[in-house]
């Protein structure tokens, strides 16, 4: 999951997350990225034994695969069609490796219970695979799983980088009362998820244990005052703040510290246009 780091700094993967989504070249955003969750002081080294990718997500844990899968689901990324009974869900999100960086043609293989909470184990209702693009990114159409005794609401899900190991893991929903109560629950599986009308959406970023070439180092950026505005790299912002940028306002989403790349037309993720 993306979230803001201890020191007010948003997470690398947040910044990398809103330049796919908004189609700009990851290593120009990624340029000047002044911290991660943990940040490096002058010399300081991150150990062999961390995947590089930790700016506050390890590799997204492994969780049991259950009694449900059945091999050979079909190729969709919508298990859910106009007359499908239940709340309507999308899930959307990147598969990363441990730079940071998006795995091309992972594959994502997911399964769930119907809204009554049963899965369909002689055909392939509510079962399917997909790829990631050149952007790491899937997006799946689907409903909101139903309960049954003994756990809470969640979704199935293997996701494979291409010639690597599988990773079999769960998604949860978060302010589940069963949260509580399941064994099987991780905290750090929870999607982030919204109401969209009568539907919902929810979102959930994959990081496998897959080598990758680092990104670009952390550098300086001096302070600097855009031209025809008042957002100036290496200034604070807070949550709330209004700035002008090339002659159009925008108020801050997230506490960062602006640095070059890192504009408000670049990073829908920190500004919104007002």
């Amino acid at each position: 999951m993306d979230r803001e780091t201890s020191t007010g700094h948003v997470t690398r993967k947040t910044v990398l997350r809103a330049a796919l989504a908004a189609g700009l070249a990851a290593p120009a955003v990624l340029m000047g990225v002044p911290a991660l969750a943990r940040t490096l002081d002058a010399g300081t080294v991150t150990s062999e034994l961390t995947p590089a990718c930790d700016d506050g997500d390890h590799p997204t844990p492994a969780q049991i695969e259950g009694p449900y899968f059945k091999p050979d689901s079909p190729l969709r990324s919508s298990l859910a069609d106009a007359g499908t009974p239940g709340v309507r869900l999308t899930v959307s999100g990147y598969v990363f490796g441990r730079a940071c960086r998006p795995v091309v043609g992972a594959l994502l293989d997911f399964w769930q219970a119907d809204t009554d909470g049963a899965y369909d184990n002689t055909g392939f209702r509510f079962r399917g695979h997909q790829f990631t693009g050149a952007d790491g990114a899937f997006a799946l159409t689907t409903i909101v799983p139903g309960l049954y005794p003994g756990r809470t609401r969640h979704l199935h899900v293997k996701v494979q980088a291409p010639g690597r190991p599988v990773l079999t893991t769960q998604l949860y929903f978060p302010g589940e009362p069963r949260n509580n109560t399941d064994s099987i629950f991780d905290a750090r599986l929870l999607m982030s998820v919204r109401d969209a009308g009568a539907a919902k959406e929810a979102a959930f970023d994959f990081v496998l244990d897959v080598p990758q070439d680092p990104g670009p180092s952390p550098t300086p950026t001096p302070t600097a005052t855009a031209p025809g505005g008042t957002w100036a790299a290496g200034t604070a912002y807070r949550a709330g703040d209004a700035v002008t940028y090339a002659g159009r306002g925008y108020v801050c989403l997230q506490a960062h510290t602006a640095q070059r790349g890192w504009e408000p037309p670049a990073v829908p993720a920190l500004w919104r246009a007002v």
